[in-house]
Protein backbone atom coordinates (compact mmCIF):
# COMPACT_ATOMS: atom_id res chain seq x y z
CA UNK A 1 0.00 0.00 0.00
CA UNK A 2 1.25 3.47 -0.91
CA UNK A 3 0.84 6.01 1.88
CA UNK A 4 1.41 9.69 2.54
CA UNK A 5 2.53 11.12 5.86
CA UNK A 6 1.27 14.41 7.28
CA UNK A 7 3.17 16.15 10.08
CA UNK A 8 2.37 19.45 11.74
CA UNK A 9 3.63 21.58 14.60
CA UNK A 10 2.33 24.98 15.58
CA UNK A 11 4.52 28.07 15.54
CA UNK A 12 3.69 28.28 19.25
CA UNK A 13 5.05 24.77 19.94
CA UNK A 14 8.45 25.99 21.16
CA UNK A 15 11.24 23.52 20.63
CA UNK A 16 9.10 21.09 18.64
CA UNK A 17 9.92 20.03 15.12
CA UNK A 18 8.01 17.97 12.56
CA UNK A 19 11.11 15.72 12.38
CA UNK A 20 10.10 14.11 15.69
CA UNK A 21 6.73 13.03 14.27
CA UNK A 22 8.13 12.16 10.86
CA UNK A 23 10.77 9.73 12.24
CA UNK A 24 8.24 7.64 14.18
CA UNK A 25 5.67 7.70 11.39
CA UNK A 26 8.28 6.56 8.85
CA UNK A 27 9.39 3.72 11.14
CA UNK A 28 5.79 2.64 11.71
CA UNK A 29 5.01 2.68 7.98
CA UNK A 30 8.04 0.53 7.18
CA UNK A 31 7.08 -2.02 9.84
CA UNK A 32 3.69 -2.34 8.15
CA UNK A 33 5.39 -2.89 4.80
CA UNK A 34 3.91 0.30 3.36
CA UNK A 35 5.61 2.37 0.68
CA UNK A 36 5.91 6.08 1.55
CA UNK A 37 4.88 8.05 -1.53
CA UNK A 38 5.15 11.55 -0.02
CA UNK A 39 5.58 13.46 3.24
CA UNK A 40 3.74 16.74 3.89
CA UNK A 41 4.85 19.05 6.67
CA UNK A 42 3.31 22.25 8.04
CA UNK A 43 4.58 24.57 10.75
CA UNK A 44 1.41 26.52 11.40
CA UNK A 45 -1.61 26.50 13.71
CA UNK A 46 -3.97 23.58 13.15
CA UNK A 47 -6.88 26.00 13.61
CA UNK A 48 -6.13 27.49 10.22
CA UNK A 49 -8.13 26.09 7.34
CA UNK A 50 -6.86 24.41 4.21
CA UNK A 51 -6.00 27.71 2.52
CA UNK A 52 -3.76 28.66 5.46
CA UNK A 53 -1.73 25.43 5.39
CA UNK A 54 0.22 24.96 2.19
CA UNK A 55 1.29 21.34 2.76
CA UNK A 56 -2.24 20.40 3.87
CA UNK A 57 -3.65 21.93 0.69
CA UNK A 58 -1.07 20.17 -1.46
CA UNK A 59 -1.87 16.89 0.33
CA UNK A 60 -5.55 17.08 -0.65
CA UNK A 61 -4.64 17.92 -4.24
CA UNK A 62 -2.48 14.77 -4.36
CA UNK A 63 -5.27 12.73 -2.74
CA UNK A 64 -7.63 13.88 -5.52
CA UNK A 65 -5.09 12.59 -8.05
CA UNK A 66 -4.92 9.27 -6.12
CA UNK A 67 -1.15 9.47 -5.79
CA UNK A 68 -1.35 7.29 -2.67
CA UNK A 69 -3.87 5.05 -0.90
CA UNK A 70 -3.76 6.07 2.74
CA UNK A 71 -2.86 9.10 4.87
CA UNK A 72 -0.96 8.53 8.12
CA UNK A 73 -0.79 11.31 10.69
CA UNK A 74 0.53 11.55 14.25
CA UNK A 75 -2.79 12.41 15.95
CA UNK A 76 -6.12 14.01 15.11
CA UNK A 77 -5.13 17.33 16.69
CA UNK A 78 -2.02 17.38 14.48
CA UNK A 79 -4.21 16.74 11.45
CA UNK A 80 -6.64 19.55 12.33
CA UNK A 81 -7.66 21.68 15.30
CA UNK A 82 -10.54 23.49 13.63
CA UNK A 83 -13.16 21.59 15.62
CA UNK A 84 -15.08 18.35 15.21
CA UNK A 85 -17.23 19.41 12.25
CA UNK A 86 -14.43 20.74 9.95
CA UNK A 87 -12.24 17.76 10.91
CA UNK A 88 -15.04 15.36 10.02
CA UNK A 89 -15.43 17.14 6.68
CA UNK A 90 -11.73 16.60 5.90
CA UNK A 91 -11.85 12.91 6.81
CA UNK A 92 -15.07 12.39 4.85
CA UNK A 93 -13.49 14.14 1.90
CA UNK A 94 -10.54 11.73 1.98
CA UNK A 95 -12.96 8.79 2.03
CA UNK A 96 -14.91 10.22 -0.91
CA UNK A 97 -11.64 10.51 -2.84
CA UNK A 98 -11.06 6.80 -2.20
CA UNK A 99 -8.26 7.43 0.29
CA UNK A 100 -8.17 5.87 3.76
CA UNK A 101 -6.58 7.44 6.86
CA UNK A 102 -4.98 6.38 10.11
CA UNK A 103 -3.83 8.08 13.28
CA UNK A 104 -0.57 6.78 14.76
CA UNK A 105 -1.33 7.58 18.40
CA UNK A 106 -5.11 6.94 18.28
CA UNK A 107 -5.59 3.38 17.04
CA UNK A 108 -9.36 3.75 16.91
CA UNK A 109 -9.09 6.48 14.24
CA UNK A 110 -8.41 4.07 11.42
CA UNK A 111 -10.60 3.87 8.33
CA UNK A 112 -8.57 0.93 7.01
CA UNK A 113 -9.99 -1.37 9.69
CA UNK A 114 -13.37 -3.02 10.13
CA UNK A 115 -14.57 -0.18 12.36
CA UNK A 116 -13.97 2.56 9.78
CA UNK A 117 -17.68 3.37 9.36
CA UNK A 118 -18.15 3.41 13.14
CA UNK A 119 -15.41 6.03 13.52
CA UNK A 120 -17.02 8.29 10.90
CA UNK A 121 -20.41 7.93 12.67
CA UNK A 122 -18.83 8.77 16.02
CA UNK A 123 -17.10 11.86 14.62
CA UNK A 124 -20.37 12.94 12.96
CA UNK A 125 -22.12 12.68 16.35
CA UNK A 126 -19.37 14.72 18.01
CA UNK A 127 -19.62 17.33 15.26
CA UNK A 128 -23.39 17.55 15.73
CA UNK A 129 -22.97 17.98 19.49
CA UNK A 130 -20.39 20.71 18.92
CA UNK A 131 -22.83 22.57 16.63
CA UNK A 132 -25.58 22.29 19.27
CA UNK A 133 -23.23 23.59 21.99
CA UNK A 134 -22.19 26.55 19.83
CA UNK A 135 -25.84 27.38 19.17
CA UNK A 136 -26.68 27.12 22.90
CA UNK A 137 -23.76 29.39 23.80
CA UNK A 138 -24.87 31.97 21.20
CA UNK A 139 -28.46 31.97 22.52
CA UNK A 140 -27.23 32.19 26.13
CA UNK A 141 -24.99 35.12 25.19
CA UNK A 142 -27.85 37.01 23.52
CA UNK A 143 -30.16 36.40 26.49
CA UNK A 144 -27.49 37.66 28.90
CA UNK A 145 -26.98 40.76 26.74
CA UNK A 146 -30.74 41.46 26.74
CA UNK A 147 -30.87 41.03 30.53
CA UNK A 148 -28.11 43.63 30.82
CA UNK A 149 -29.99 46.01 28.55
CA UNK A 150 -27.87 45.43 25.48
CA UNK A 151 -29.40 44.58 22.12
CA UNK A 152 -27.62 42.52 19.47
CA UNK A 153 -26.94 43.67 15.94
CA UNK A 154 -25.49 46.90 14.60
CA UNK A 155 -25.61 49.93 16.91
CA UNK A 156 -28.33 52.43 16.09
CA UNK A 157 -27.29 55.53 14.22
CA UNK A 158 -27.24 58.57 16.42
CA UNK A 159 -27.89 61.73 14.40
CA UNK A 160 -30.04 64.84 14.39
CA UNK A 161 -32.65 64.38 11.66
CA UNK A 162 -33.76 68.02 11.83
CA UNK A 163 -30.16 69.23 11.47
CA UNK A 164 -29.67 67.09 8.38
CA UNK A 165 -32.85 68.44 6.78
CA UNK A 166 -31.93 72.01 7.71
CA UNK A 167 -28.48 71.71 6.12
CA UNK A 168 -30.00 70.10 3.03
CA UNK A 169 -32.58 72.88 2.75
CA UNK A 170 -29.73 75.40 2.97
CA UNK A 171 -28.31 73.92 -0.23
CA UNK A 172 -25.57 71.69 1.16
CA UNK A 173 -24.84 68.49 -0.73
CA UNK A 174 -25.24 65.04 0.80
CA UNK A 175 -21.46 64.62 0.84
CA UNK A 176 -20.99 67.94 2.67
CA UNK A 177 -23.64 67.05 5.27
CA UNK A 178 -22.08 63.62 5.71
CA UNK A 179 -18.66 65.12 6.32
CA UNK A 180 -19.91 67.83 8.67
CA UNK A 181 -22.01 65.52 10.87
CA UNK A 182 -19.57 62.59 10.60
CA UNK A 183 -22.18 60.10 9.40
CA UNK A 184 -22.39 58.06 6.21
CA UNK A 185 -23.64 59.58 2.99
CA UNK A 186 -26.09 56.65 2.71
CA UNK A 187 -27.69 57.57 6.05
CA UNK A 188 -28.03 61.22 5.00
CA UNK A 189 -29.60 60.19 1.71
CA UNK A 190 -32.05 57.85 3.45
CA UNK A 191 -33.25 60.57 5.86
CA UNK A 192 -33.61 63.19 3.10
CA UNK A 193 -35.46 60.74 0.84
CA UNK A 194 -37.81 59.64 3.64
CA UNK A 195 -38.57 63.27 4.53
CA UNK A 196 -39.34 64.13 0.89
CA UNK A 197 -41.71 61.15 0.67
CA UNK A 198 -43.51 62.12 3.89
CA UNK A 199 -43.92 65.71 2.68
CA UNK A 200 -45.55 64.49 -0.55
CA UNK A 201 -48.32 62.97 1.53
Amino acid sequence: MKIAIYCRVSTRDKGQETANQRLQLEQFARKQGWKIANIYEDRVSGKRGESGREAFKEMFAAAARREWDCLLFWSLDRFSREGAFPTLRYLTRLSELGVSYRSFTEEYINSTGIFGDVIVSLLATLAKQETIRLSERTIAGLERARAQGRVGGRPRLSCDKNKILKLHAAGKSLAEISKELKISKTSVHRIVKRSAKENRW
